[in-house]
């Protein structure tokens, strides 16, 4: 299908009754891909999501010598880090730029790393500064673009860091700290460290690869040195994904299933069962998948989303649809994500009419009457993923730059227009 800049988002004219199978876990998939390539030999990461990020996550390995076959929906990954100099683009993956350099350490040669124009905005400044306080190389920077020049080894040991700002801090020296000579021993001193599922998600996923961690104390997380099995990984669908989906059988007041809704998760998006229920709908959680059902209006809610800040958007966008005032809470770390996104969301929610009020971290939103025009999404997909939910709601909803969705799911657009258009 023809792709507009801007793209008119589809009205639900009638309530939905829709089952949708949902592509792969982003979060998943990149970080097996960084696990395989560590591993003591060949794996599998089956199901992979096939993004922009994760392709960029895959040809950022290959440019450390380590083979990705991603010619198949089961990715082959062969381990085999090279000591040749390489350039890798992180284009707007966070996991690129903040789970690959520690990588790049062990490779024997200059690794050079940019990104597009936004992602030199994101931080990494606490990642590269814990780096070098692990034995590694790195130019005198903190931001993009920078270069790694490893040496084959890292020595690795305890360092102490602030990741208030990211869990992916944690989570990049965790996933390759087996592989460091003294393993690693990571105390975090700072404000609470948001999107905490996210780092529970690293840590199961090492110790299915044989990976000793201990994270018996607070803020502080210790990885063994040793060996990371090869082991095929299955990847969940993502859940953050369902948001959309989820939320328009709340504005359209229908049923939407989501299949494959793992019983146990560490993701993220597994809060959206517990947020559309505080909105006045109904989930089911059965052997079919993920079942929202919603009959009546939504109401608003006073939530902290601190561990969940990826859902904000999307709940933003429910929010300033609801018929009572909502308070979102905790996030003013979604300020360094693809763009500002409290300042975005206040902004864009506010051209369409919406009341709503930006504090340093979080939202207040009360009923306004919503008008149609043109939501810019500062190439964010979190943020279109807003767009279109009140789009399904509301006339004449403008997506600028709707294509920005490609990040974790590709045919986006198509995908959400075929639904009205076969289901109305």
């Amino acid at each position: 299908m023809t792709i507009l800049d801007p793209w008119p988002a589809p009205r639900a004219q009638r309530p939905v009754d829709l089952t949708v199978s949902l592509p792969g876990s982003k979060s998943l998939t990149n970080r097996a891909l960084i696990l395989a390539a560590l591993a003591d030999g060949p794996s599998q990461v089956r199901r992979a999501l096939r993004s922009r990020d994760t392709l960029l996550m895959a040809q950022a390995l290959r440019s450390l010598g380590v083979e990705v076959d991603t010619s198949g929906d089961d990715w082959q990954v062969t381990p085999s880090l090279t000591g040749a100099a390489a350039e890798v683009d992180c284009g707007l993956a966070g996991t690129v730029m903040r789970f690959v350099p520690p990588v790049a350490g062990l490779v024997d040669g200059a690794v050079a790393f940019d990104g597009d124009e936004h992602m030199r905005n994101r931080p990494i400044g606490v990642m590269l500064q814990a780096l070098r306080q692990l034995g590694v190389a790195i130019t005198d920077t903190d931001r993009l673009p920078f270069t790694v020049t490893g040496t084959g080894a890292v020595r690795g040991g305890q360092v102490v860091i602030d990741a208030s700002a990211s869990s992916q801090f944690v989570s990049a020296l965790l996933l390759v700290g087996a592989r460091y000579t003294e393993g690693v021993d990571i105390i975090h001193d700072g404000k609470p460290v948001p999107s905490q599922p996210h780092i529970e998600m690293t840590i199961a996923m090492l110790r299915t690869h044989g990976v000793e961690v201990d994270d018996s104390e607070p803020n502080r997380w210790r990885v063994a040195p040793g060996t990371i099995k090869a082991v095929d990984e299955q990847i969940e669908p993502d859940l953050s994904n369902a948001a959309p989906f989820l939320a328009l059988a709340a504005t359209s007041r229908g049923s939407v299933t989501v299949r494959d809704w793992p019983q146990h998760t560490t993701q993220a998006g597994d809060a959206l069962r517990g947020i559309l229920t505080q909105m006045g709908c109904t989930a089911t959680l059965s052997s079919a998948g993920l079942t929202v059902t919603c009959d009546g209006p939504l109401q608003g809610i006073d939530i902290d989303l601190h561990d969940v800040g990826e859902l904000a958007p999307a709940v933003a966008a429910l929010c300033a649809l609801a018929e009572t005032p909502s308070h979102l809470r905790g996030i003013e770390h979604i300020r360094g994500h693809e763009t500002d996104r409290l300042t975005a969301l206040a902004t864009e929610l506010g051209r369409l009419g919406a009341d709503v009020t930006e504090h340093r971290d979080g939202l207040s939103l009360r009923p306004a009457p919503l008008h149609g025009g043109t939501f810019a999404t500062y190439a964010d997909h979190r943020m279109a993923h807003a767009a279109v939910i009140l789009g399904s709601a509301v006339d004449d909803i403008l997506v600028e730059n709707v294509t920005t969705t490609s990040k974790t799911f590709p045919d986006f657009p198509g995908f959400w227009a075929e639904l009205f258009e076969t289901r109305g």
